[in-house]
């Protein structure tokens, strides 16, 4: 059973956005995401992040087999959908529990943040975050990772890559306001047990994910 239920709305409870003391989070309709990562292009402009680590990465995942038929036509089962990913901001980070300079820590927001005066680089965030979520600048010798836009959420607006997403395919709230989608989820295809973490991100999938359970689905891991 899944603990999130999203809504495919660019931004739920826009009235409270810069209140504190309250867990945001994202959702993701996937039927609606078509892999343009304008999300990630978004991102990476406003937090000047050049070609280096990306905080928001889009995912292709794909699978599906050909078979032949008693007719001896080919016919295929053949998939693809895209997740785009970011820090989720989880309720309970191991990135967090795993830091041994304190560096990290959730704010009123409920945004898992990084005090990049404390982080001494050692990475160990990095290695048991198991969304890959927290990346090493080399450039710095720190970790660095999305922080939700805290300070545009701060003064009422929504993420960045939210509001650049051109299908309106992610969206961001209070995740309180998030759950009112019967069919979300908070996992898809090859993504970790939402149990570990228990993420702020709320997937409404696509049919191909709902069908991509099997062990030889396809990823870019290039971009993970």
């Amino acid at each position: 059973m899944t603990r999130a239920k999203a809504t495919s709305a660019s931004v739920v409870g826009t009235g409270a956005l810069g209140d504190s003391h309250h867990q945001f989070g994202f959702s993701f309709d996937q039927r609606r995401c078509t892999g343009c990562k304008t999300c990630e292009m978004a991102c990476r402009d406003y937090h000047d992040l050049g070609v280096g680590p990306a905080f928001r990465t889009v995912h292709e995942y794909a699978g599906g087999i050909w078979t032949q038929n008693d007719e001896g036509a080919w016919e295929h089962d053949v998939f693809a959908f895209y997740v785009s990913m970011s820090c989720n901001h989880c309720t309970n980070p191991v990135c967090l529990r795993f830091c041994t300079s304190d560096a990290i820590a959730k704010d009123d927001f409920g945004f898992v943040r990084v005090d990049v005066e404390r982080c001494t680089g050692c990475q160990v965030c990095a290695l048991s975050c198991p969304y890959h979520a927290p990346r090493f600048n080399e450039a710095s010798a720190h970790i660095e990772k999305c922080d939700g836009c805290h300070d545009r959420v701060a003064a009422g607006l929504g993420p960045i890559c939210v509001e650049a997403c051109p299908q309106r395919a992610l969206g961001f709230g209070i995740y309180d306001d998030l759950v009112d989608h019967p069919l979300a989820v908070e996992r898809v295809a090859l993504m970790p047990d939402p149990v570990i973490t228990q993420p702020n991100y709320a997937i409404e999938p696509c049919e191909a994910a709902l069908r991509a359970v099997g062990p030889d689905t396809l990823r870019n891991l290039g971009e993970i």
